[in-house]
């Protein structure tokens, strides 16, 4: 990060570049419009200072604004100038100047815009970054039915304008579906921004939202001036702080606000995307979060699910988080063997699919050439993890005290358990996974006590006791 600071009077554009070196900032200094554009190719800078006059040089400074802001928009320009008015000062703005300073200037004046111009370039760059990273962000993964009910549920919700709660654990991918929701409705022009409730401190809340008004800096905008047009999405919205939340609702009755500092209506046309981890019932109750705002969020209420219950995504997921890293990073695109498939399916996920993007970036960092992946590189299920040759499994809990019958029927429990879960309910599956007729595996559940039912689409196996059943030893 640099400034480029462009002034025909040596001593101006060294006293100006002595100022901003003391002030931590790195510099360079050209004093005419050649010198200035060759700095520029050689590398962009983050901020430019420049003067309006430029003595023996074939462009003065409006021509070289208009040239930086057609080929490199990104670069707050200031303006200085000791012949300044308001014509010139109105035409620097017009042509895209962050400001205009008069010459002789004040340091504190000069110090004060140039550390916001870099705050603005700092936020322009991590915007472009994050719009960059949207191109696949959106990509919805999967083809359980658990995920075809979500997206069935995502693609009605694109068509319309109706806020959106999305609620899960975290992880599971919420965030992504609200990108999804923006990037295929009619808003997929405008800006998506997002709020991270949790992050900002509650006294910088309203000022992050609602941007202020100052005599000395003018306006500046904030979240939700930024997102008229498109869509503001509020993560984990139950960590709103209380007196934010009042107003949050009555922006969401009126469509306008005022800045802070200001007296001046606002007016924004959003769409509210709004998402949680938490019971927001559980927190109404407690007093933490305001009845009226979640009736006008949760208009319509989408859950999505953890991996946990869209297991036979696994391997699916676990292949396109392959192809990602080995384009964006260059890792090795390595396939990924039946047997580790099947170990990433039967395994815990509480940190659901990012959890699982996480393991596959380190397996991919960490692996062993670029031949498959096998299951022993799955971490926690390495050669550490078993037992050597001619040793023992470590029995543990419940097992380790049981008969032999009835340790192998709750090994066999739990086994089928797994697999009938990892194929998503599906019997016929299992039963060819496991290596038995479906009439066999069948009767094999019945008579361990393993049911399968459907809820909300999900399809998943538990144990149920026969209550006849005599549980004495």
């Amino acid at each position: 990060m640099s400034i480029l600071i462009v002034d025909d009077e040596k001593d101006i554009r060294e006293l100006i570049g002595d100022i901003l070196t003391d002030e931590g900032y790195s510099v360079r200094l050209a004093g005419d419009s050649d010198a200035c554009m060759a700095e520029i190719n050689a590398e962009p800078p983050s901020l430019m200072v420049l003067d309006i006059w430029l003595k023996d040089s074939r462009m003065d400074g409006i021509d070289i604004l208009k040239t930086v802001k057609r080929d490199n928009p990104d670069i707050p320009v200031i303006i200085i100038s000791g012949h300044g008015n308001i014509e010139i000062a109105v035409a620097a703005i017009k042509q895209g100047a962050y400001d205009f300073i008069e010459k002789p200037f004040n340091i504190d004046q000069l110090t004060v815009v140039v550390a916001r111009a870099m705050e603005t370039s700092r936020l322009r760059r991590e915007n472009h970054e994050l719009r960059r990273r949207d191109v696949t962000s959106t990509e919805m993964v999967g083809s359980s039915p658990a995920f075809k009910a979500l997206r069935a549920q995502l693609d009605k919700v694109t068509k319309s304008n109706g806020r959106v709660m999305l609620t899960g654990a975290p992880g599971s991918g919420k965030e992504l579906a609200a990108r999804f929701i923006h990037a295929n409705s009619a808003r997929a022009g405008a800006a998506f921004v997002s709020v991270s409730s949790a992050t900002v401190e509650p006294e910088r809340m309203e000022e992050v939202l609602f941007g202020r008004e100052t005599p000395e800096r003018g306006v500046e905008p904030g979240l939700l001036e930024q997102a008229h047009g498109g869509v503001v999405y509020f993560d984990e919205v139950a960590d709103m702080p209380p007196g934010t939340q009042s107003k949050i609702l009555r922006v969401l009755t009126e469509q306008q606000f005022t800045r802070l500092g200001g007296s001046d209506k606002v007016r924004v046309d959003l769409r509210v995307i709004s998402s949680t981890t938490r019971d927001l019932a559980a927190e109404i109750r407690a007093g933490r979060f305001r009845q009226e705002l979640y009736d006008r969020l949760n208009v319509v209420p989408i859950a999505v699910p953890a991996l946990a219950d869209r297991r036979d995504d696994i391997p699916e997921l676990a292949r396109h988080f392959v192809d990602y890293f080995h384009r964006s990073q260059g890792l090795p695109a390595r396939r990924l063997s039946a047997e580790a498939e099947a170990m990433l399916q039967t395994m815990q996920w509480p940190g659901n699919v990012r959890q699982l993007r996480n393991m596959v970036e380190r397996v991919l960092i960490l692996g062993e050439g670029a031949g498959e992946i096998e299951a022993r590189e799955l971490p926690g299920t390495g050669a550490e993890a078993r037992p050597g040759e001619g040793e023992g499994m470590v029995l543990g809990g419940v097992v380790a005290t049981l008969p032999l019958r009835e340790a192998r029927e709750l090994f066999e429990r739990e086994y089928l358990l797994t697999q009938i879960n990892r194929f998503g309910g599906n019997i016929s599956r299992t039963a060819n996974f496991v290596g038995m007729e479906r009439s066999a595996l069948h009767r094999k559940l019945k008579s361990l006590g393993v049911v399968t039912t459907s809820k909300s689409g999900l399809r998943s196996a538990h144990f149920e006791a026969d209550e006849n059943e005599d549980v004495e030893g």
